[in-house]
């Protein structure tokens, strides 16, 4: 049917539904009837167009001109009545002309079987003729842009075939056709169409067109999308049009999206000169190009303070972006004042972030009060706020609390269930992580993510691997970080064969090039005791940008893999040549290469680095500098570095304790456990395998409240205790000579005790010589480990203590033809930035003349200080001369000797053992003081 016709053949029907009255000549169509038609619904459409109130009820007296005036306009409105039939399966029926414009409305954008689409294989050679026959008539512009504004923007092929019907036309239309047609592609994110429609714009486009190429084009994923935005803009600015407010927000946000701050700082210059920095819109814009773009939080604040006006997203702007530079107080403290001098409500985005804030930074009580408010206000209910505190309360609350809230929501989406994934799999239910993720309604590559982190979190490597290799058979959308967690799952499992299927996998599928992963796969190597691939690897790395991780993972592999003079070495060739970037991330990992090694020198310059580039404020470098301290031996510095952080986590609580305990003051750590409780703070699971092992090195035997507190965790703390809280228990019993109570409390266990507790026991028996118990430890250990060398080393050792040295003989036997080797007991020392190692008896060393001749001067005085050798340490057959000969030998009393003799006068020597100190050798080392300044005198060699 010709689009005329269609027009008078609409009319009438809806007049005869509507029982509305039609000229004769419009009762039965005709060429003079869709002529007449035509124009009443044209003609008087313009009419009634022209008064000033648009929507103004008719009167009697205007009911017809009403009428065409409403017929006409929704016609237009979607253009597709004018090229595609009515349906004829399915009548319409419509009564009034209010449900037939109701309807128009609804079915225009809609996918239904009544949608009005234009079917452009058997219409589209319609558009020219009325395109042509609209540009006859300069009054009908506004009828087409009307009819182009509202219908090309949700259909893609209705927007291509005007552009092409455009072309056709034999006179040039107006340009504002050209924008209305160019504004559609970009509604329907056809970037490369209106790109090539911009090139051929018939004249220059004004402000708004290019504002709405340069926000569009900014918004795409596509990466070259986001600098044609830029270069907008400079042809904007090159063409003499001046840009807006708009424009300048847009231009930032492609400025964000490239990272291109020095292209942005020159927009600050412009938008200075302009004078648009008074826009709160664009000075949020801005505050937002600096928080993302090189993190310059102080800029921000100054735009901030600067500001005359604020609303409620210039708030937003400088929290997130405080959130985002770890100055979780300064985020606090905004909120506060945002309060107290701002008539503003805060929004879900607000309260998000604060969450967010209070989770990073342990403020507790902060994040109870901004839950608190978030339902004050009535943002309760909100689901970015019932997500965020998910997440708070997954990290300080209980999994109680966690599933509470889950199931008080009212609304979730696919976040909000990968949270409670996140939050099972954090607290250790990987069962019940598992049974959330099967009952997902929908799940996306961040669902799976989490779940394959979860399992790598929960040391649960093969399930990883199962659910990676599912993703692939299926079809999933793998992300860096899906490969990257296949990674770690290979490096808990240390199977050399499946590490390198996995790295033949991310070479296969072009993740070979990705840094993230390159440097997850190196890292694994060195997890995994191949330091030799490691190398290869970092000896080929090419990008600059990582180079800098993949230094900091070479060092920590070297230092977990005992090649200590190649960690220091390649700690001072990184930085000579200005490789590593000792960042928040790289000052913690080298941090806890310098406590490992105890290289105490090279922590404290790595410490005065972080407090010289404001990293100490980073409560991940705090902890790992507290923790490097107490490694070193230097438990002042450590406290102090503690007292003077200015925020704390539960991380650091625990590490102020386990500091504690690595220099055996148990009552220390149990003062610092009563600190805790009296501010408040919420211990964890690793809080109280600590607490209970400080039980064992009390000065006073406190096994009772030892006891209440391991029944207290399940009632009062929530922690459900594992084997790590087992083990620790075992060692307090037995460290005090409760044999047989520590095996009936294994035995009593709710769970299949591991071998870490009977080890527990077995080392306990060594201790009280007690063999009976003893080697009942020792069969349920074999069973469950008959591989694991120290097993056998324990057996052996306990029969050595019980001077039963047959029996100690065969075990050692037995480990021979297993092909079992004990890694022999190691010390060292760093002078001069060069590690110096020693074993028992060791005369490898350069210099062994003069340090067992020194080592002899230092056993003859503290002999005469008052020290006794204890012989029971020697584990071998022999005499008792022999046994203080292998006695004064030993790799600490070696290292210790060689450290004064290198040493200035009262500079302390800090010695580094792979396993505890023997008793013996720390009862040596109390004497060694008064000792050392005699030998210090008879030194014959450098200093």
């Amino acid at each position: 049917m010709h689009h005329r016709a269609l027009v008078a053949e609409l009319c009438r029907r809806c007049a005869e539904e509507d029982d509305l009255e039609l000229p004769p000549s419009c009762r039965h169509p005709s060429s003079s009837a869709i002529e007449e038609t035509k124009k009443l619904g044209f003609s008087r459409l313009l009419q009634v167009q022209e008064r000033p109130h648009r929507n103004v009820k008719p009167t009697n007296n205007d009911s017809d001109n009403h009428y065409y005036r409403q017929m006409a306009s929704l016609l237009l409105r979607s253009t597709s009545f004018f090229f595609s039939p009515l349906p004829q399966s399915n009548p319409i029926n419509l009564k009034t002309p209010s449900q037939f414009s109701s309807f128009l409305h609804s079915h225009s954008h809609s996918h239904t079987q009544y949608k009005l689409s234009i079917k452009l294989n058997h219409h589209h050679a319609l558009l020219p003729p009325l395109l042509q026959s609209t540009l006859s008539h300069d009054h009908q512009y506004p009828l087409l842009l009307d009819a182009l504004s509202a219908s090309l923007r949700f259909s893609p092929h209705l927007a291509s075939a005007v552009h092409a019907a455009l072309l056709k036309l034999q006179e040039h239309p107006t340009p504002h056709l050209f924008t209305a047609l160019l504004l559609a592609y970009l509604k329907l994110n056809l970037l490369p169409a209106a790109h090539r429609l911009f090139l051929s714009l018939p004249s220059p486009p004004n402000v708004v067109v290019y504002s709405a190429l340069i926000s569009a084009f900014s918004k795409s994923n596509n990466h070259h999308h986001r600098h044609h935005a830029l270069l907008f803009f400079l042809h904007m600015v090159h063409s003499d049009v001046l840009p807006n407010d708009y424009a300048f927000v847009a231009v930032l946000t492609a400025c964000i999206q490239t990272q291109n701050l020095q292209f942005g700082q020159q927009l600050h210059a412009a938008i200075v000169k302009t004078g648009y920095l008074d826009s709160a819109f664009v000075a949020n814009a801005l505050m937002g190009l600096y928080g993302k773009c090189g993190g310059r939080y102080s800029l921000v604040l100054k735009l901030f303070d600067d500001m005359l006006q604020r609303d409620i997203a210039s708030w937003n702007t400088v929290i997130s972006v405080a959130v985002k530079e770890f100055m979780y107080d300064d985020a606090l403290s905004l909120f506060r004042e945002m309060q107290a001098t701002d008539d503003l409500r805060v929004d879900d985005f607000t309260l998000s972030t604060l969450l967010a804030a209070c989770s990073r930074s342990a403020s507790v009580v902060e994040g109870f009060q901004v839950h608190t408010h978030a339902i004050k206000v009535g943002w309760g209910n909100n689901l970015s706020v019932g997500n965020a505190l998910i997440g708070f309360y997954t990290k300080w609350g209980t999994i109680d609390d966690v599933v509470d809230l889950f199931e008080e929501m009212n609304e979730r989406d696919v976040i909000t269930w990968t949270e409670m994934v996140a939050a099972y799999m954090e607290f250790g239910f990987v069962d019940l992580a598992m049974e959330v993720f099967d009952e997902m309604p929908e799940r996306n590559v961040v669902s799976y993510n989490a779940l394959l982190s979860g399992f790598c979190k929960n040391g649960e490597g093969l399930k990883a691997l199962d659910l990676f290799s599912k993703m692939v058979e299926e079809g999933m959308e793998l992300t860096d970080f899906s490969l990257t967690s296949a990674v770690n799952a290979c490096s808990l499992l240390g199977d050399y064969w499946v590490s390198r299927q996995v790295h033949g996998f991310a070479l296969k599928f072009a993740f070979g090039s990705n840094a993230c992963v390159e440097a997850a796969l190196l890292d694994m190597y060195t997890r995994s005791g191949r330091m030799g691939d490691a190398r290869k690897m970092f000896c080929r790395w090419e990008l600059e940008e990582f180079i800098s991780v993949v230094c900091t993972s070479m060092i920590c592999g070297y230092a977990r893999n005992g090649q200590l003079d190649e960690a220091i070495s390649l700690i001072q060739q990184s930085q000579s040549e200005g490789k590593m970037i000792m960042d928040e991330v790289a000052a913690t990992s080298m941090l806890g290469i310098c406590g490992t090694i105890g290289c105490h020198d090279m922590g404290k310059q790595i410490h005065c680095h972080a407090v010289k580039f404001g990293y100490e404020s980073n409560i991940g470098v705090g902890n790992a500098v507290v923790s490097m301290y107490f490694k070193c031996g230097n438990v002042d510095d450590a406290i102090g570095m503690f007292n003077g952080m200015p925020s704390t986590d539960i991380v650091s609580w625990n590490t102020l304790i386990s500091g504690h305990l690595l220099q055996r003051q148990g009552d220390k750590a149990l003062e610092v456990w009563s600190d805790m409780q009296k501010k408040g703070i919420k211990p964890d699971q690793v809080t109280f395998v600590l607490v209970i092992s400080a039980y064992r090195l009390t000065s006073l035997n406190l096994v009772d409240d030892c006891h209440r507190l391991f029944n207290l965790l399940r009632n009062e703390y929530q922690v459900e205790p594992t084997c790590e809280h087992y083990s620790s228990f075992i060692s307090v019993l037995g460290q005090w000579g409760l044999l047989e109570e520590a095996e009936e409390t294994i035995k009593t266990m709710p769970f299949e005790p591991s071998a870490s507790v009977w080890r527990a026991l077995l080392d306990s028996c060594r201790l009280h010589k007690n063999t009976i118990i003893g080697n009942r430890a020792a069969k349920h250990i074999l069973a469950m480990e008959p591989k694991d060398p120290s097993t056998y080393i324990l057996i052996s050792n306990l029969y050595s203590a019980s001077a039963r040295w047959h029996l100690s003989e065969m075990v050692r036997k037995d480990m021979k033809e297993k092909g079992f080797h004990k890694h022999p007991a190691q010390s060292w020392i760093i002078c001069q930035n060069k590690i110096h190692s020693f074993y028992a008896r060791d005369r490898s060393h350069p210099q062994e003349k003069d340090i067992y001749s020194g080592l002899e001067i230092l056993i003859l005085e503290c002999l005469k200080a008052g020290y006794e050798p204890d012989t029971s340490f020697v584990l071998h057959e022999v005499e008792e001369y022999q046994k203080k000969d292998f006695l004064f030998c030993h790799s600490a009393k070696l290292a210790a000797t060689y450290g004064i003799l290198m040493s200035k006068p009262g500079k302390p020597i800090r010695i580094v053992k792979n396993i505890l100190l023997c008793g013996d050798c720390h009862t040596f080392l109390k004497y060694i003081d008064s000792a050392a300044n005699i030998l210090k005198r008879l030194k014959t060699f450098g200093t």
